[in-house]
């Protein structure tokens, strides 16, 4: 199974461009960033993730990455 990891938060502290300046210029509810950014989020509508990657001239690879999750490693009950 996989998982996908949002790496806006690591974008955002190399750019040195603060969440709240994120929200302002993409017009994203600052929650919504925040969610993003410690890969909280539930729903990640398509509009966001083009504007995020716009605004911060990234491509959609370097915001998302897909993780392979070890389906033989046991979780807690």
């Amino acid at each position: 199974m996989s998982s996908v990891e949002i790496l806006l938060n690591d974008i955002l502290d190399r750019k040195d461009i603060s969440r709240r300046e994120l929200s302002r210029r993409t017009k994203i509810r600052q929650s919504t960033i925040n969610e993003m950014c410690n890969n909280t989020i539930k729903r990640l509508p398509l509009e966001n993730i083009a504007l995020i990657c716009d605004e911060l001239e990234i491509e959609i690879h370097e915001l998302l990455r897909l993780k392979k999750i070890d389906s033989n490693v046991k979780t807690p009950d």
